[in-house]
């Protein structure tokens, strides 16, 4: 475990990659009599180490899995190819049958929940809940692709650094352009190779709508918006709903609320799942 990722173990996926997690162990949440579980899966440029100040708010009552997505943290790189949020979920799911995780919860930030999309569409009786925090199931705008694009040239020419550096501001709500979360966010994105960063832009890029996913699933939902969040405002997060979709806005918290108000975000992710999933 480095100070960039929360990760300590590792499973080998088939064709070799190396995928890095975190599991408490603990099983004292129940669902309809069966072991609870909350996976949690970080956003681009990111690791399990941005769940470092929620996690203890909900360790005492869950078993939690938090991994670092391929190309991420401590897990194998990308390769050669583009980063599919397909893949991204085929992983998780491996890794969920492995460790033989039951009644799951899928809580995934930003492009951590393009890949709980992917994986409810293809696994969707693997999952009990599903949370997207500053997320949404909407594909890429032209613009937003061309970004993307764009994103991958600068990676591919001025390396990590310079990247990140202009990256992590836009996450945070002005209000905490001044806070040592600035710095932390960037130490975690340093973390990151540049072409697995590229590798996952374009794959970000590539992301079908996924509208009709969320609509479709039974299971309880919930939307987290930042009433601040310059980079998937609340609209868009909100942009479709289940048939048990809860929709909450943090006032105050730009994209990043796990890191910018981990004790509002805790709470409500506790009363959700006592309200929906009776634990």
């Amino acid at each position: 475990m480095s100070n960039r990722s929360l990760a300590n173990r590792r499973l080998t996926l088939p064709g070799g990659t190396d995928l890095a997690y975190r599991d408490n162990g603990r099983s004292t949440g129940k669902s309809s009599g069966h072991e609870l579980t909350l996976v949690l899966l970080h956003g681009f440029c990111g690791s399990s180490a941005y769940w470092e100040k929620l996690l203890p708010l909900l360790e005492p009552r869950y078993r939690i899995i938090t991994a670092d997505l391929r190309g991420h943290g401590n897990s194998s790189g990308a390769g050669d190819r583009v980063l599919q949020m397909e893949q991204l979920a085929d992983d998780i799911a491996e890794l969920l049958s492995a460790i033989e995780a039951d009644n799951i919860v899928l809580l995934g930030h930003s492009m951590g929940g393009y890949a709980a999309l992917a994986l409810a569409e293809k696994y969707p009786d693997l999952l009990s809940g599903l949370g997207l925090i500053h997320s949404t199931p909407m594909p890429d705008s032209p613009e937003a692709q061309e970004g993307r694009e764009k994103a991958a040239a600068a990676l591919a020419n001025n390396g990590i650094v310079s990247f990140v550096d202009g990256l992590v501001p836009k996450l945070f709500a002005p209000s905490n352009l001044e806070s040592d979360l600035i710095s932390r966010a960037k130490e975690i994105g340093y973390g990151t190779a540049a072409a697995d960063a590229a590798a996952a832009a374009l794959g970000m890029k590539q992301r079908p709508d996924r509208s009709s996913v969320l609509e479709s699933l039974q299971i309880p939902l919930l939307l987290v918006a930042g009433s601040e969040d310059a980079v998937i405002p609340p609209a868009k997060v909100f942009a479709a709903q289940g048939s048990r979709t809860r929709t909450e806005v943090l006032e105050g918290a730009g994209h990043m609320s796990m890191m910018e108000q981990p004790e509002k975000l805790a709470s409500l992710l506790e009363e959700w799942l006592k309200t929906e999933l009776n634990v």
